[in-house]
């Protein structure tokens, strides 16, 4: 390299040393490549939670429910105690009762089950229970009338604040998801739970599992979408 071409080279560096300085220039940097939101299926049967009240009258005065199997979510579980349901066209007898109790008592079932009970149930969260449909439950030692409380529960997923933050979510909002496999698609307006001692899981009925061709465990991925501005 001869005497102008290393003079011209430190001239160079010395203008690209002073933009960089003065904020004028920067070397951009690769953009990294982004995370994927891989989320496990838990797959929900026909169940119920039940109040105190109902409980006692169900089961016995002071009667607790007895642990069967630990879910995913911390503190909840499968109990051993289960219960029929009753509707004006028929009934569905050993319906798991999910624990702990709460402060209401609702009844979670699919569309067919529905069909079966003769009970038109709301596609609904868990907890909004106004204006849906009642049912009879009935249990070893007694039995209850609901006035409301039957639901098909609305696809959703549980995920901690951290995760939340992670990858951009928030509580409420809506997302889609892709499944993989033979049967793959896409299911829209899954809503998003997040707590503090949640466990990254996606929850879906027995039906939308079928439809889908999605065991326990499997896993679904967000559908990353673009707005079109103007």
């Amino acid at each position: 390299m001869n005497y102008n071409q290393q003079q011209a080279e430190w001239i160079t560096q010395q203008i690209l040393q002073e933009l960089a300085a003065n904020g004028s220039w920067a070397i951009a940097e690769q953009p990294s490549a982004p995370q994927t939101l891989a989320i496990p299926i838990g797959i929900s049967n026909r169940h119920v939670h039940l109040s105190r009240e109902d409980m006692n009258a169900l089961f016995g005065y002071g009667a607790e429910l007895t642990p069967m199997k630990a879910v995913k979510q911390p503190g909840q579980y499968a109990a051993e105690e289960t219960v029929t349901l009753r509707g004006p066209k028929g009934e569905l007898s050993k319906v798991r009762v999910l624990g702990p109790l709460r402060s209401s008592t609702q009844v979670e079932i699919s569309v067919s089950d529905g069909f079966a009970l003769g009970v038109k149930a709301p596609v609904r969260m868990s907890g909004d229970l106004q204006g849906s449909p009642g049912i009879e439950i009935i249990g070893p030692r007694g039995r209850v009338v609901k006035t409301d409380g039957v639901i098909v529960a609305w696809r959703h997923i549980h995920i901690s604040p951290a995760d939340a933050q992670r990858f951009g979510l928030r509580d409420g909002m809506e997302i889609d998801v892709r499944t993989a496999g033979q049967r793959g698609g896409v299911l829209s307006r899954v809503v998003v739970r997040v707590s503090a001692d949640a466990v990254l899981e996606m929850h879906i009925d027995v039906e939308e599992a079928n439809a889908f061709g999605l065991r326990n465990g499997d896993c679904v991925s967000r559908v990353m979408t673009e707005t079109c501005n103007g």
